[in-house]
């Protein structure tokens, strides 16, 4: 629906909470577009059509996980080969924090991920894997008996810290790095309390704690307090009893 004949174009327009002014001025109304069975289905590829799918989620991942336990989120990298050292601390790592009384959530994915959630399934506890809709397929690992695929980024790492109460870093690659980083400022800007988190393998770590210290630290761009944020070890039952001391357990 256009200007009705002999009325000019308006300079303001409201739609919702929007206001539109001179050249932004859109034609016909939100109900007409709606309701007009003519066009195209791009809309359901819009960005407010994604809200609706981005609350979806939310909504399924705190339907999903409200009635979890104390947790603990493991992170790790998708290519550690299970005839390693990093997967069996990832097994021994996700039965120690159930034996502590927490369920594991991981990336649901092969790997360190897969390793964490088989620990958690032989020690008979609460095994969660929080998937990632990706170009290359992985699918969940068969140890997850809780999962829940995202599409969105920011919603999956929205649970990862909603539902934990800290996280456990194994060696891992640019993912490992953007979970850990995000936890480091919602610590740092205090937008989550006691909330540990524990880096483990002090060799593969170590690279990135003296770069912290000897360049992020030292050139004025993070305080020395920062580095009190983490905690860096090799051994399973310091990272769980690290864990546990910190959320009061």
């Amino acid at each position: 629906m256009g200007v009705p004949e002999g009325e000019t174009k308006p300079e303001e327009q409201r739609l919702g909470p929007v206001l539109r002014r001179r050249d932004q001025v859109q034609p016909g109304t939100t109900d007409q577009r709606l309701l007009d069975t003519e066009g195209d289905s791009e809309w359901v590829h819009t960005d407010p059509w994604r809200v609706m799918r981005i609350q979806s989620e939310f909504v399924e991942g705190f339907g999903a996980l409200a009635e979890l336990p104390s947790a603990i989120s493991v992170f790790g990298s998708a290519r550690t080969r299970p005839d390693s050292p990093e997967y069996e601390a990832g097994v021994r790592i996700g039965r120690a924090l159930v034996e502590a009384g927490f369920a594991v959530i991981t990336g649901g994915g092969p790997g360190a991920m897969e390793a964490a959630n088989k620990g958690a399934r032989e020690a008979r506890g609460v095994s969660v894997g929080l998937g990632i809709e990706l170009p290359f397929e992985q699918g969940l690992n068969p140890h997850v008996d809780i999962g829940v695929n995202f599409r969105y980024f920011f919603v999956r790492k929205t649970m990862f810290v909603k539902y934990a109460q800290g996280f456990v870093v194994l060696p891992g690659g640019l993912g490992t790095l953007d979970e850990l980083f995000e936890a480091l400022t919602l610590v740092q800007t205090r937008k989550v309390t006691r909330f540990p988190i524990v880096l483990f393998g002090t060799e593969y770590w170590k690279g990135l704690v003296d770069w912290l210290r000897d360049s992020v630290v030292a050139g004025g761009k993070a305080s020395e307090h920062d580095l009190l944020l983490f905690h860096v070890t090799d051994d399973v039952e310091e990272a769980v009893t690290l864990v546990t001391k910190e959320v009061g357990r």
